[in-house]
């Protein structure tokens, strides 16, 4: 009986944190570029249950009569990578790439070091410079990207034109495995040990915006259900509780 409050409050542990990634996944459903977030839940190892006491030819043994779990546990946060909305914003200064995920802006961030994202929400800082929203060098195969105004061009495979000269390409960088990526706030990922880069076979859509892939809809249903199962667990909680305040005060009594 005791074991069923722990099992119970561990699942509403681990839905609390289901939760949290939800939250945070519906307040960045109109954040440029971002990438919804799930948990994965999964079991703690299973027992064997046995009847301990079959006494079955004279001797007693454990006779085998199922699989037992008594909880889900947090195993890891996955991050989906399925491209989102393009959305046609008519500034020169916006791109978004177009391709099945797996390619990203980098990005150097002044004493951190080199980042990933998908968010083309670029601008000109004070000395012509390109841009992230947060203030960060978006990266061309040259380095730092120069420009002289937001009258450019850029093609299909991240070339910058300006006044009729190439200026740089961006640095798009292509991951075969971007599962492997962690976010680091800030729409940043960064690459593992694990990461594969391949060539870029995208294309860079200039003047669009790629929205977020997380629906407000499809967030809100989930967190739903999920409070459902969290006022389930609570609701054993309480009678588990109940049963066990009768059995230390009123079964003494009889």
């Amino acid at each position: 009986m005791v074991r069923g409050l722990y099992t119970s409050g561990w699942s509403m542990l681990a839905l609390n944190k289901k939760m949290d990634v939800l939250a945070n996944n519906l307040a960045n459903v109109s954040t440029t570029g971002y990438k919804k977030d799930t948990v994965v839940l999964e079991g703690f190892p299973k027992l064997l249950a046995e009847r301990l006491h079959d006494n079955t030819g004279g001797t007693a043994r454990g006779v085998p009569v199922g699989e037992l779990s008594f909880s889900n546990d947090v195993g890891e946060v996955y991050t989906y990578f399925t491209q989102g909305t393009l959305l046609k914003t008519d500034n020169s200064l916006d791109m978004s790439i177009k391709d099945e995920g797996r390619a990203f802006f980098t990005v150097l961030v002044p004493g951190r070091g080199q980042f990933y994202t998908r968010d083309g929400s670029f601008k000109l800082n004070a000395d012509g410079q390109l841009v992230t929203g947060q203030g960060y060098y978006v990266l061309g195969e040259n380095g730092i990207i120069q420009l002289n105004g937001s009258d450019f061009t850029v093609t299909e495979d991240g070339t910058i034109i300006q006044n009729g000269a190439v200026v740089d390409r961006l640095l798009i960088t292509q991951f075969q495995n971007p599962d492997s990526l962690r976010k680091n706030g800030e729409n940043l990922f960064t690459a593992s040990d694990n990461s594969v880069v391949e060539n870029f076979t995208g294309t860079v859509m200039q003047n669009y915006l790629e929205q977020s892939n997380a629906e407000a809809i499809r967030e809100m249903v989930d967190m739903i259900a999920l409070l459902r199962s969290y006022e389930a667990n609570q609701r054993v909680i309480n009678v588990i509780d109940g049963t066990l305040d009768k059995a230390v005060n009123e079964v003494g009594r009889v």
